[in-house]
């Protein structure tokens, strides 16, 4: 019944051929794509809980604001600095130590007594989650090749599903039995996720002896070589500004008048988020069958006009401004997701053989946006307050669609 064996020998990273290789267990990819899961949504976590936590630590809306800006700009540093590893190390060692950082991270998060030890955790935290990045490449190399596109989506699918509905989960237990107890039941999850990865997973062989700074460099090769990659990049982190100002203050937002409503109904609009989820194999089709150019233009589009139809707000009774936010929720994370997987496509073809490196590229572009969404969210929306933050998310949104009608004349592929 298994195809991968325990005994974790190199061989092990060595598939048979496609024609005769048996397809991953069911187990093993369901503790992948749980492992992404669990892993992404230690960065979100906070977020429903925001307001509950500025009471209980003394904390401004400005400080607060650090936490998730802190939280997405280490996972946008781990990914940099960190997942270029995977190529030179034991891929099994790297996960199994960024889950014993991420669990003492998220136990430290929850004995906050002040401000500042709660931001040293949410850095911490967002360096180690960088371990969903390292699960999805060990999704890709244990696959047989006639499985791998099958087994990759349902682990993407994981890591979404953890963005999504980590929200509804930390709203949910923060308001019934308090904040702390999320982040010791989050470090509780990853701790058993790490004794299930040194069980199950065997070890992978290097596959450069570069250097780490030659690992390093490589990145800033692909980047100034490829014009595909640039705009992608840009495109994606001008998307991931809007996405994360709208989610860094939402629960405060709600948490004041006129709604005075707690963490849980916070985290439940995650559940308007999570149709989100759904974009991915849909954009997937949508984009082998049009091309994956035309799906970033669709997504941004929705996500424009999802943005400024927020606008409307000061015109609705409280109850129809819940419903517009709902409604606006389902259709930006819908945009976003489609432009990410058609992001992720485009940039998969551009040099098979660094496929690892240009999707490192990618997506510290798109945590350095949510880092930097998260601080305009919150500076904006102290100062001028949820129309503001509205309207950021609008505009960056609608840059990111000029990004993507722009044409460049140079020979990236598929551009």
């Amino acid at each position: 019944m298994h195809a991968i064996p325990l005994t974790h020998t190199p061989s092990a990273t060595q598939p048979p051929p496609a024609a005769s290789a048996p397809p991953l267990p069911a187990a093993l990819v369901l503790l992948l794509a749980t492992g992404a899961g669990l892993a992404v949504a230690s960065l979100y976590t906070s977020q429903p809980m925001l307001g509950v936590m500025g009471g209980d630590l003394g904390a401004s809306d400005r400080a607060l604001g650090l936490v998730p800006t802190l939280t997405q700009l280490g996972y946008a540093l781990g990914i940099l600095l960190l997942a270029p590893l995977g190529d030179r190390y034991d891929r099994r060692r790297i996960i199994l130590a960024k889950a014993a950082v991420l669990a003492a991270a998220m136990l430290l998060g929850g004995a906050a007594r002040g401000i500042g030890t709660l931001l040293i955790a949410s850095l911490v935290t967002g360096l180690s989650a960088t371990l969903a990045q390292d699960i999805v490449p060990a999704a890709a190399t244990l696959a047989p090749e006639a499985h791998r596109g099958k087994v990759v989506g349902t682990v993407m699918t994981g890591l979404l599903l953890g963005i999504l509905l980590s929200r509804v989960v930390s709203g949910f237990v923060a308001e019934h039995l308090g904040w702390r107890a999320v982040f010791v039941a989050a470090a509780g999850s990853i701790a058993l996720l790490g004794a299930a990865m040194w069980r199950r997973l065997p070890r992978f062989r290097p596959t450069t002896e570069l250097s780490y700074a030659a690992l390093l460099g490589s990145l800033a090769a692909l980047w100034k070589r490829h014009g595909a990659l640039r705009r992608a990049t840009l495109a994606q982190g001008l998307l991931s500004v809007g996405f994360s100002a709208f989610w860094s203050t939402l629960a405060v937002m709600l948490h004041g008048a006129p709604f005075h409503l707690g963490s849980s109904a916070a985290g439940a609009f995650g559940l308007a988020g999570a149709a989100g989820a759904v974009a991915a194999p849909l954009a997937g089709r949508i984009a082998d069958r049009h091309g994956p150019e035309r799906v970033t233009r669709m997504g941004a589009g929705l996500a424009v006009m999802a943005f400024a139809s927020m606008a409307l707000s000061p015109w609705l009774s409280a109850s129809g401004r819940l419903w517009l936010l709902g409604a606006s929720a389902v259709a930006f994370d819908l945009g976003i997701q489609a432009a990410l997987v058609a992001h992720q496509t485009l940039v998969y073809g551009i040099e098979p053989g660094a496929r690892s490196r240009l999707n490192a590229v990618l997506f510290v572009g798109m945590f350095v946006g949510m880092a930097l969404g998260a601080a305009l969210g919150s500076v904006l929306f102290a100062q001028w307050g949820w129309m503001a933050v509205t309207a950021l998310a609008a505009s960056t949104s609608a840059g990111a669609l000029l990004v993507r009608r722009w044409r460049a004349t140079g020979p990236s592929p598929r551009a």
